[in-house]
C-alpha cells in the first residue's frame, strides 16, 4: 500500500505528465491512498498509472448528496507484484453527469460502468455498449441515487394475499 508520502510523489507525477490543474486531490485515510482527479482526465491519468497499477479491480459509483459535485465514480487499481492499491476518483454534478470511458485501457471496466450507469445514472462517454445491465430498459430513474423513492411495489405474502391486487384478475 502506498503511504501518505507515496500517494503525494504519484501525484506530483500525475501533475507533471498531465498538468498541475488534473490532480483535485489526495487523500490517506485507515491505509487507503485515494487520488482525486477531474472528470475530463480520469481517462488519460488511469492510462498512466497502467504501468504501476496494471489491474483493475472495480469501477463503482457514490451519491454524495447534499454535497456538490454530487456523484463520485471509484476506480480500484492494483499492482499485484508488491501488493499495491490506488483509489482514483472523480466526482461529477448532476447537471454534467459524464465521465470518459476507460473500456479501451481495462476491457474488463464493461459491466462495471453500464452497472453505475444504470444505478446512478453516471453516463461514460466512448463506452461501446451504454445500456442498462440490471433495471428493465423501460425503467425510469436510478434507483441507488439518494433522492430515489423509498418502498416499491407492495409484496405478496400467504398472509396479505387477499389484500393486495393480483395481476393475473
Amino acid at each position: 500500500m502506498p503511504d501518505a508520502t507515496e500517494l503525494e510523489l504519484i501525484a506530483q507525477e500525475v501533475r507533471a505528465r498531465h498538468g498541475d490543474d488534473v490532480v483535485v486531490g489526495t487523500t490517506y485515510y485507515r491505509e487507503q491512498a485515494t487520488l482525486e482527479v477531474k472528470p475530463e482526465a480520469v481517462r488519460d491519468v488511469i492510462a498512466g498509472l497502467r504501468e504501476r497499477y496494471p489491474l483493475l479491480m472495480s469501477v463503482h459509483g457514490c451519491d454524495y448528496l447534499p454535497e456538490e459535485p454530487r456523484f463520485g465514480v471509484h476506480y480500484q487499481l492494483l499492482n499485484m507484484r508488491n501488493p499495491d492499491r490506488l483509489c482514483v476518483k472523480t466526482r461529477v454534478g448532476l447537471e454534467n453527469c459524464e465521465v470518459p470511458s476507460i473500456v479501451g485501457i481495462h476491457p474488463g471496466a464493461n459491466h462495471q460502468e453500464r452497472e453505475v450507469y444504470d444505478m446512478f445514472g453516471v453516463v461514460f462517454k466512448g463506452h461501446p455498449d451504454l445500456r442498462r445491465i440490471l433495471m428493465p430498459e423501460d425503467y425510469e430513474g436510478h434507483p441507488q441515487r439518494r433522492d430515489f423513492p423509498m418502498g416499491g411495489e407492495p409484496v405478496l405474502f400467504t398472509h396479505n394475499e387477499h389484500q393486495m391486487p393480483r395481476w393475473y384478475d
